[in-house]
């Protein structure tokens, strides 16, 4: 889907420089292939690379995470230069969040960097991704992440249990109406997750599963649209579901929102709109933000089968990065229950949602307008109840 760079976007608003670079379009029949395109896309202007899971440790903890980095690409908003290259090209960010579901607490801290003198990076030869000390790299099939922030690390090694899953059409994943309003976007819906978690000077050995997604492209949302709400669902049945719905402005749901249902022997169906329903059964309001969040829903996709109820372990998981990376979001664990083809089901899952408290902008206008509008900020009243779903 979208995930998720547009997060982040406000940190570029200050820079306005002309320039003649212009980055890649996405356009469909692209050959998405691996292990090439885990790495970096520097001819793409936004790009992430997204973990989230759920661990349990020996002691019998349970805990979500979340590890994502962000590039964000800054050429075309700088001169050409023939004599000194510019002091860096790219903007890298990196959220690392925690989710102790026992005792319902919520931890994250971000970064934000700019790429040069090896602070923060992303090879595009080979898969690092790194932002000062915290980094994923692929070492042979896995992939492992390091994260440490004050009395808190995270060490995982996550090995694929299915192949790569093509969202969209071949990995061609449209957003909106219009060329090059899409992206390239691929998951690793079940990873196999073993690790290690310290939480001040305690450390515990970790188990679980996880779920990556990488995206990249150039210009993804349109002038209209607002946010989004993704789910991720691990089922108890070794299948996996992935939903998107992109809210416009006037309170519609885009129809380029899509899914995709991923069945036990790695193969997928690609969800139209269509074809699947998201209904919201309750709401929450964060009292720091003020955002108002859908907080409990209804899933189904009637040719399949599918009937869910999701539901998070807890509405706290709120990630306020305004004195930063400037977004506010919603990204928490959720417990999934429901049935499969009648039969009774269970399941983990992720749930994301985004402007709920800023809009989020992102557009190919003229040089100088600001990517994150903060005029448009704190969205109230019948914005503000958006849920993008009926």
């Amino acid at each position: 889907m979208i995930r998720r760079p547009w997060i982040v976007l406000g940190l570029i608003s200050a820079l306005l420089l002309a320039s003649s670079f212009r980055y890649r379009v996405v356009l469909p029949g692209r050959n998405i292939s691996f292990p090439q395109d885990h790495f970096s896309h520097p001819e793409f202007k936004t790009e992430w690379w997204y973990y989230t899971g759920h661990l349990k440790t020996d002691g019998g903890r349970s805990f979500g995470y979340q590890v994502t980095f962000f590039r964000y690409g800054l050429r075309d908003r700088q001169r050409d230069e023939k004599t000194s290259p510019p002091l860096f090209t790219d903007l890298y960010m990196a959220h690392f969040a925690l989710s102790d579901k026992g005792k319902r607490r919520f931890f994250f801290r971000d970064r934000a960097n700019r790429g040069y003198r090896g602070r923060a990076g992303a090879l595009a030869h080979r898969y690092l991704v790194w932002n000062e000390d915290w980094k994923v790299e692929g070492r042979g099939e896995s992939h492992v992440i390091y994260v440490q922030d004050r009395d808190r690390i995270l060490k995982l090694r996550l090995t694929p249990l299915k192949p790569p899953v093509l969202h969209g059409q071949m990995g061609f994943s449209r957003k909106g109406e219009g060329r090059g309003r899409a992206s390239y976007y691929y998951s690793l819906t079940r990873l196999q997750t073993e690790g290690v978690l310290e939480i001040g000077g305690q450390k515990e050995a970790v188990h679980g599963l996880s779920w990556m997604d990488h995206e990249f492209g150039s210009d993804q949302l349109g002038e209209d649209q607002v946010g989004w709400d993704w789910f991720s669902v691990q089922l108890e049945n070794n299948t996996e579901i992935m939903l998107y719905l992109i809210r416009r402005q006037d309170g519609s749901v885009a129809p380029s929102s899509s899914g995709t249902l991923v069945y036990q022997d790695g193969t997928a169906r690609h969800l139209t709109l269509k074809e699947f329903r998201v209904e919201n059964l309750e709401r929450w309001e964060s009292p720091k933000s003020g955002g108002i969040y859908p907080m409990h829903w209804k899933i189904s996709i009637p040719a399949e089968g599918v009937d869910l109820e999701i539901t998070p372990f807890f509405p706290q998981q709120e990630l306020d990065t305004r004195k930063s990376t400037r977004v506010t979001y919603w990204e928490g664990s959720v417990k999934v229950r429901g049935t499969y083809r009648k039969r009774p089901i269970q399941g983990l899952g992720y749930v994301e949602m985004t402007g709920y408290v800023e809009r989020l902008r992102l557009s190919r206008r003229g040089h100088g307008d600001p990517l994150y509008d903060p005029a448009a900020a704190r969205l109230r009243g019948p914005q503000a109840n958006i849920s993008g779903y009926r």
